[in-house]
């Protein structure tokens, strides 16, 4: 089992950074399952991620993995800026950051970013309990003056 886990976590790993943190919408798929979403694919087989996302501002979203057509990991979850941000620069400039903390997701803990993860005058922080099999965690943007800009919450694991 604990082989079958690094292996997933290295997967999830490889499809976030392929998908979402490294190339935005860029990797939507043309034709999403649920319309109105944004969906989001990359396989290596055995694995097949997919994700799919409705909003923007505020947004909520599931990713899955599954493995022999099976599905076999999921995460929900759901968040985003604040709601008195509204100039289009500052929420480009906070979902351009998320992305870059994405980018150094780890084997280790492969939910979202880093624990802690700092650029721009802006800091990530990723507070998650848990393991592969079971976790939930909350993730947050702040200035560096400590000014909230971004909030999601989350939770997932192996499904049986």
């Amino acid at each position: 089992m604990a082989s079958i886990q690094h292996d997933l976590a290295a997967f999830l790993v490889e499809a976030k950074r392929r998908t979402y943190a490294g190339l935005d919408d860029d990797a939507t798929v043309a034709r999403p399952l649920l319309a109105g979403s944004k969906q989001l694919e990359h396989r290596a087989p055995p694995y097949a991620y997919r994700d799919i996302y409705f909003g923007m501002g505020f947004f909520v979203g599931q990713e899955t993995v599954s493995r022999d057509e099976g599905v076999i990991w999921s995460m929900s979850y759901s968040g985003g800026v604040r709601a008195e941000i509204t100039d289009r620069d500052t929420f480009l400039a906070i979902y351009k950051f998320l992305r870059q903390a994405l980018l150094a997701i780890s084997v280790e803990e492969p939910y979202r970013g880093p624990r802690l993860f700092e650029l721009a005058r802006m800091v990530y922080r990723n507070e998650v309990e848990g393991g592969l099999d079971r976790f939930h965690g909350v993730e947050t943007i702040a200035r560096q003056n400590g000014e909230p800009l971004y909030e999601l919450r989350y939770s997932g694991g192996l499904l049986r």
